[in-house]
């Protein structure tokens, strides 16, 4: 099922979302110190291609005080619109029956895009 649920997800929009997190990564990437929050981004872009069967655990040794600022930063410059996004993303998918699904799917990443060090995808 989640199979199916993930080729669903790649079609109605899901691999957009996939390539703008890995083109935002690689932007990031070039400079150095964009380096933590583009691994950051590739870490949701590798979430947007296959989110079913997927969860979002905490790591077991969080950076701690380095997670917690590296977190506040990513907030400040731009984490929480990319979380908006996904909010109201969620929000328009759950609109319809069908697409209740795709919108759980949008308000996990969206945890995960507010609040990214510090959390591992199993």
């Amino acid at each position: 099922m989640n199979i199916l649920l993930n080729l669903l997800w790649l079609i109605f929009g899901g691999f957009i979302i996939c390539l703008e997190y890995i083109i935002g990564s690689f932007l990031l990437i070039i400079t150095l110190v964009g380096i933590p929050f583009g691994l950051q981004t590739l870490k949701l872009g590798m979430l947007a291609l296959s989110p079913f069967g997927r969860q979002i655990v905490s790591s077991p040794c969080t950076g701690g005080c380095l997670s917690t600022l590296m977190n506040l930063l990513w907030i400040l410059c731009g984490g929480i619109w990319i979380s908006i996004t996904h909010l109201l993303l969620g929000a328009v998918c759950c609109i319809t029956l069908i697409g209740i699904p795709f919108g759980m799917q949008h308000f996990k990443m969206a945890g995960l895009a507010l609040t990214p060090f510090g959390k591992t995808i199993v």
